[in-house]
């Protein structure tokens, strides 16, 4: 598990973690009701440190206090969560796979 603190950039959607010069990200849209986890990026340098895992964490913990539905387009993200029904079982997912809204 990364020790390294995620932040909400609101006004950039994103999770974002900053660890020894790099910067790893989730990146999500905000819709009614709804937060939209739309892509998951860590660089190689910050790999298998479980910065991936915490970034969705971050984001679970928000939707789950706003009373939000995850919808995880990010295929990283959609794993985590189904790898890790702990956190998955205490949220409202629409696993639907879709794209951006039009």
């Amino acid at each position: 598990m990364s020790s390294a603190a995620v932040v909400d950039d609101q006004a950039g959607e994103r999770f974002v973690v900053e660890q020894d010069g790099s910067t790893a990200h989730l990146a999500y849209l905000v819709g009614d009701g709804t937060l939209v986890l739309v892509h998951t990026e860590v660089p190689d340098e910050l790999e298998g440190r479980g910065i991936g895992g915490s970034l969705v964490r971050a984001a679970a913990a928000r939707a789950a206090s706003e009373g939000r539905t995850i919808h995880p387009w990010c295929s990283f993200a959609r794993k985590w969560l189904e790898d890790h029904p702990d956190v998955a079982d205490t949220l409202t997912i629409d696993w639907t796979e879709v794209g951006p809204p039009k």
